[in-house]
């Protein structure tokens, strides 16, 4: 009886022992050394309290190691449930099929292990049935419960769903022998051992696990900076291509989705994941012009842009990742057909990660705006990926991607890094009027804006003469940095008591072109009577003499004075009626702006100086024989496009030789200055009239018939003749003019044909006037009143006998009109 209570005592110290062992050990999984396998000690006491203590002992040992395994508190109570559940159940099933294993067994041999350790056969049979039996209805009961789950290849799912759990199982069973041999050789009280070793071992994993917990929230902070600064800097890296805020992240977030539903190990996550950041990297080696362009990239800028791969590559050789983040940096821009660039690889052998990032780096590109065009949209950016799969991109892992992208998507938003163009469109103009501070991807972008809007001006400056052209492109740049509701560039006259202005863009242009304001007169005018920048001034001063509600439309202004070679040429003046005031920031772009506009401005004002002394004749300020050629060319081009014509009048003087012979070439020249502005005053204001040479010239009327031409010639005709120029006290000089006409495109449609034509009538014009003077004189010595006037126009060869016939009828032929006692013959049937 006391054997027997001392045999049930010591079951129940075992028992006790077990339980106490296996709670404190069961809550870790060691890791099977040189593996990714781990053993489960719970399983190990479940198993050697199914051999030792029987089916409940191992049920006890098994649903105490499995609470401990799992942890009672900090988890689903319903997970908790199911785990603990399956344990059971499987130990339990696994326990019975070990004794009814062994009731069949063949007992008497015995399997030796190292010299005299051993384990009986029958054993050795019923624990390999248990751990099969465990195996099976712990697959089974886990895929009845959760569903058996697994993501990746087919490959990555039979790993999961059976190598992992069938060797963790295998690893359990050959631990559970060795314990029993153990305890077969050495007795159950070798148990004891096991209660100072398993304490000892618990408190210095405890220690260990603290410690390496320190360490690991170190090196997981120092990974957490290492990952933001290499995001930063990545996010600032593209800011210089204007690409914005959220780009690296999404590009990122696309490859690692595509490469973990793939199936992909941790180096080439990590290598994704890191190549997503840095894949632009490169670009620093590309010029801001370029990237920053708003056109077509010529075939050289082009060849530029691909060097960033090469580049960006290089500079990640230098970190020494371990994992393949340079191939996948350096390869992204490969095409599936062999197209691409830096290598021209093809199909497979452009590395997978590398496939991968071309096709979330291509499509995130898409969604956002850049300088050279606007975002485009999702379904749009899908299609284009669905047309260049198999010729730029991996078809399957297009495929992959779209079929996912709302997944993608979702984690996108999750992390608030959607496409808001509402967001990226933030102006820092108006971040500055607010009181806040635009973040650094701003800044950069602005920076690089300015940068690029500067070089934009010198180049386009350095090949414009044309004063519009140029005022018209320094506003444009102007509001690319600084917002206005209306520019003004003001330009000082000859006076330099008043400025002009010269170009006006925005509001009341209308109104405003042309304005003038005093110098010392309002802000503008103090900026450039001061020549210093003034901002926030009273935007009413400048409009005093407009209507009062015109000044009251503007809250803010800014003035910039306009200074070239040290000189001052004029102020621009910026009016909001939307900001309150204008701040230090845009002054400083204001005048960085106008520096370079000044010198443009400043060499188109010498130009057209140089043009008027190149296109204008010195001694009677009209234009000159190049001038007329270029008016020529324009009155060409206007009359083809909307099917017209003009008149070409060229203008003789007659008797101008006698002025200079009697009065000197002082009063010829007098003579042809005020000759030119009497004709000049009969001519409309839009009509042209130019110095040809000598005492000729030329008159461009367009829009006028052969009956408003010739009463044009009889109006210059009478106005010459009436002129009369004082010589010295009592003398005076007259001169009298031949006109002949031409007109485009009847009588020719090259200037040399016009000019011929004219020229002949005006011969003959002056011939009728030469034989007029003649008969005059004749019919002053008879007494007899003089012949009437004749005129020709457009004449090209006249026979000597319609001359004599002219002197008594008007005739016409090859478009010689005659003009006689007040009649005009038009056609040339008259000439029978």
């Amino acid at each position: 009886e006391i054997l027997s209570v001392s045999t049930s005592l010591s079951k129940v110290a075992v028992v006790a022992t077990s339980v106490f062992v296996s709670i404190l050990v069961s809550r870790y999984q060691p890791r099977i050394p040189g593996t990714r396998f781990k053993f489960s000690p719970k399983d190990i006491f479940a198993f050697w309290g199914v051999i030792w203590i029987g089916v409940s002992g191992g049920v006890l040992l098994g649903a105490c190691a499995s609470l401990a395994h799992h942890g009672i508190t900090g988890r689903d109570r319903r997970r908790l449930v199911t785990d603990v559940a399956t344990d059971v159940i499987a130990i339990l099933v696994a326990g019975i099929a070990f004794y009814l294993t062994l009731g069949y067994a063949d007992p008497g041999r015995r399997l030796m292990i190292a010299g005299e350790l051993g384990i009986p056969y029958e054993i050795a049979t019923a624990s390999c049935a248990m751990a099969l039996t465990h195996f099976s209805q712990r697959w089974a009961l886990d895929h009845l419960f959760r569903g058996g789950a697994s993501r990746g290849t087919v490959g990555v799912q039979i790993a999961q769903l059976f190598l992992v759990p069938a060797a963790a199982t295998a690893s359990s069973l050959i631990a559970t022998i060795f314990l029993y041999v153990v305890f077969n050789h050495f007795g159950i009280e070798f148990g004891l051992v096991f209660i100072p070793t398993a304490i000892a071992g618990h408190l210095s994993y405890k220690i260990h696990v603290r410690r390496l917990e320190q360490k690991t929230r170190l090196i997981s902070e120092a990974s957490r900076i290492h990952l933001a600064t290499v995001e930063a800097l990545a996010t600032a890296i593209d800011a210089r291509d204007q690409v914005g805020m959220g780009h690296v992240r999404r590009t990122q977030i696309y490859a690692v989705g595509i490469g973990s539903i793939l199936g992909l190990g941790d180096d080439e996550i990590n290598a994704i994941r890191t190549g997503a950041l840095l894949h632009d990297i490169g670009k620093l080696a590309v010029p801001d012009h370029i990237l920053n362009k708003p056109g077509r990239l010529t075939p050289a800028e082009m060849e530029k842009i691909k060097t960033h791969a090469l580049v960006g590559a290089s500079i990640l050789e230098k970190v020494g990742f371990p994992y393949p983040v340079v191939p996948t940096v350096k390869y992204h821009h490969e095409f599936w057909d062999g197209r691409g660039y830096p290598e021209g690889l093809r199909g497979s052998n452009i590395p997978l990660t590398a496939r991968i990032l071309s096709i979330a780096d291509a499509y995130d590109t898409l969604r956002v705006a850049r300088p050279y065009r606007d975002a485009v949209p999702r379904d749009e950016a899908c299609n284009f990926l669905r047309a260049r799969a198999g010729s730029q991109f991996d078809p399957k892992l297009v495929d992959v991607f779209l079929r996912n992208l709302r997944i993608f998507e979702n984690e996108i938003e999750a992390q608030q890094l959607g496409y808001r163009d509402d967001v990226e469109a933030i102006n820092v103009s108006n971040l500055m009027e607010l009181g806040a501070s635009p973040n650094y991807v701003e800044q950069i972008k602005r920076a690089n804006r300015e940068v690029f809007t500067l070089y934009s001006l010198a180049r386009e400056f350095s090949s414009e003469l044309d004063l519009d052209e140029i005022l018209s492109l320094f506003s444009e740049k102007i509001r690319d940095l600084v917002p206005f509701d209306t520019s003004v560039v003001y330009l000082l006259d000859d006076s330099r008591e008043y400025a002009r202005a010269a170009y006006v863009e925005g509001k009341n242009k209308t109104a405003l072109t042309g304005y003038l304001i005093q110098v010392g007169g309002g802000p503008t005018g103090e900026v450039l009577r001061s020549i210093k920048p003034s901002a926030n001034a009273e935007p009413g001063l400048d409009f005093g003499f407009l209507p009062p509600e015109f000044a009251g439309e503007y809250l803010a202004m800014a003035s910039i004075p306009l200074i070239a070679d040290e000189n001052l040429i004029g102020a621009i003046s910026l009016y909001s009626s939307q900001i309150p005031h204008y701040q230090d920031e845009h002054l400083r772009l204001l005048e960085t702006v106008s520096r370079i506009a000044a010198d443009a401005i400043c060499k188109s004002l010498q130009h057209a100086v140089t043009e008027n002394y190149a296109l204008t004749d010195p001694m009677t300020g009209l234009p000159n024989a190049r001038s007329l050629q270029m008016h020529f060319d324009k009155e060409v081009k206007r009359a083809s496009r909307n099917d017209g014509s003009f008149q070409l009048l060229v203008l003789d003087l007659d008797g101008f030789k006698t002025v200079n012979d009697t009065h000197g070439h002082q009063a010829g020249d007098r003579m042809l200055k005020e000759i030119g502005s009497v004709i000049k005053n009969q001519l409309r204001e839009y009509d042209f009239l130019a110095r040809y040479g000598g005492d000729e010239f030329i008159a461009i009327v367009p829009d006028t018939d052969n009956t408003d031409v010739l009463e044009l010639a009889r109006r210059i005709e009478d106005a010459v003749r009436n002129f009369s120029l004082k010589i010295g006290e009592h003398g005076i000089a007259q001169v009298g003019v031949s006109i002949g006409t031409a007109c485009y495109p009847i009588h020719g449609e090259k200037f040399d044909q016009i000019v011929t034509s004219a020229d002949k009538a005006m011969y003959l014009t002056k011939s009728f006037h030469r034989k007029r003077a003649e008969e005059n004189l004749r019919n002053m010595q008879e007494e007899v009143a003089p012949e009437p006037v004749i005129r020709a126009a457009a004449v090209t060869e006249v026979p000597e006998e319609i001359m004599e016939f002219a002197t008594v009828k008007g005739v016409s032929k090859d478009g010689l009109i005659l003009e006689v006692d007040e009649t005009h013959i038009v056609s040339s049937s008259a000439v029978n």
